[in-house]
């Protein structure tokens, strides 16, 4: 076991261990740390705990610091001078005419390194770019290639529920979002329904699909034949998942047919069967896998 606290260097970041050593640190507090890219200025989001050795990655480096009031008028500096560096990196790629879309700019808190995030639909060749501008900020240059995802994480913005961006607000890690979750939840697959700002499947399809999942496996499914409370067969009509209601087609004694709602512990039926696939033209089929691409992880954190 080790005793840690968790940084994180941006909203809605990655948590990151460090060792406290020598200094009394809390929750709520700033300190200076050094990371893969450098030295850096974080918050402290969760206090000192002990964690398994297996769940930390080695080397722990140690707080350097707690940060002082000169360390955050450096990182207020930092911050404008991100700004000006935007339009000056701008200005470059205008001048080289690249096929890219620049979203940030970032400074190391120690201006060891000025890093550049950018979206493209392939690979840019940026070299001459990065000499231009290690010669204007006469620093380390980095330009990484992010996805849609993480400009959205990183821009921000309100989703369709009229409600901030989760990846925006807490999201730190992004899951693998997937068709499945969708037909789980029985959510029309209308690519405009489903999708983000970012353009790819909404990361809330996760939020519920454990809860539909243990749901649908106690329900029949559309078609099956099912037996009732009254020992009339019938077939399923349709289901109401969250209160684990099925209507059901019932065939009377005079021939006649009706539609009846019963409570699934109402039904005697067999275990539920495999759904059959929707069926989807190749169109529709294009644009969900267009929408499932880059669901994955997050390439904006390297620390």
């Amino acid at each position: 076991m080790a005793r840690v606290i968790g940084v994180r260097f941006r909203t809605a970041g990655k948590i990151y261990f460090f060792s406290p050593g020598k200094f009394d640190v809390k929750r709520g507090n700033q300190v200076i740390v050094e990371t893969a890219r450098g030295i850096e200025f974080g918050n402290v989001v969760t206090g000192p705990k002990d964690v398994p050795d297996d769940q930390i990655m080695q080397p722990l480096k140690t707080v350097i610091r707690i940060a002082t009031e000169e360390d955050r008028r450096t990182e207020e500096k930092n911050r404008e001078k991100e700004k000006e560096a935007f339009q000056i990196c701008l200005e470059k790629i205008r001048k080289h005419g690249l096929e890219m879309k620049l979203i940030n700019a970032e400074y190391t808190f120690d201006n060891n390194k000025v890093l550049f995030y950018f979206t493209a639909d392939g690979r840019i060749d940026f070299r001459e770019l990065v000499k231009d501008l290690a010669a204007v900020f006469r620093t380390r240059i980095e330009l990484r290639q992010i996805g849609v995802r993480d400009e959205t994480k990183i821009r921000g913005g309100i989703g369709v529920c009229g409600r901030p961006l989760c990846c925006h607000t807490y999201l730190s890690e992004f899951a693998p979002v997937s068709i499945k979750m969708a037909k789980e939840q029985n959510l029309s697959l209308n690519p405009t329904k489903i999708s983000g700002v970012c353009g790819r499947l909404m990361c809330c399809l996760t939020n519920e699909q454990e809860t539909y999942e243990e749901l649908n496996s106690h329900l029949p499914s559309v078609g099956d034949t099912v037996t009732t409370v009254e020992g009339l067969k019938g077939e399923v009509h349709s289901l109401s998942v969250l209160r684990q209601l099925v209507k059901v087609i019932v065939k009377l004694d005079n021939d006649e047919k009706e539609i009846r709602e019963y409570k699934v512990s109402e039904l005697k039926f067999k275990p539920r069967r495999k759904k059959n696939e929707v069926r989807l033209s190749k169109e529709q089929m294009r644009e969900l896998a267009a929408l499932e691409k880059g669901t994955g992880e997050s390439k904006l954190d390297d620390n």
